[in-house]
């Protein structure tokens, strides 16, 4: 029997954003994987899936700097049923459009302090979502387990 240490990191700023989100939706019965890619090209900061089956999208934003870069975030609603920021308390929050969640966060915890609204995916669209979804969690606790493992063959080349 044999252990493997592994080493603490720095995370940065989104990252502890989105760290103190998934622990916080685990109250709510979601599992979440961080930078999930739906499909090639699009990168969401967390992804995730609730017990019956819903699939959120949360952005994390740690400045007014990183929020103004993404212009690409309206590209991720076609691959949820609800999507919220993720921000600080120190974040501008009326930049944020009203239309869409809000939560609040830090390293450790968050608080959802806007719903945002519901617009359930199509039937297929939501099957092939949570297919990657558990595949690519699968994919990294493989990886995790088994550093030197080798990819399949639709993981060559392929974002991750």
């Amino acid at each position: 029997m044999f252990t493997i240490a592994v080493m603490d990191i720095e995370l940065q700023p989104g990252q502890l954003l989105a760290r103190g989100v998934s622990r916080h939706l685990r109250s709510y019965g979601f599992v979440s994987i961080e930078e999930f890619v739906p499909e090639r090209g699009k990168r969401v900061d967390v992804m995730a899936l609730g017990p019956r089956g819903e699939l959120w999208v949360i952005e994390c934003k740690s400045s007014r700097a990183d929020y103004n870069a993404d212009s690409k975030w309206e590209g991720y609603l076609e691959w949820c049923d609800r999507y919220f920021w993720a921000v600080d308390t120190d974040f501008p929050t009326d930049l944020l459009p009203p239309e869409t969640g809000l939560i609040i966060a830090d390293a450790y915890d968050a608080e959802i302090i806007r719903m945002a609204p519901e617009d359930k995916l199509a039937a297929a669209r939501r099957k092939k979502v949570i297919q990657k979804f558990a595949m690519d969690a699968a994919r990294r606790l493989h990886r995790f387990r088994d550093p030197k493992m080798a990819p399949l063959p639709d993981e060559v080349g392929a974002e991750v």
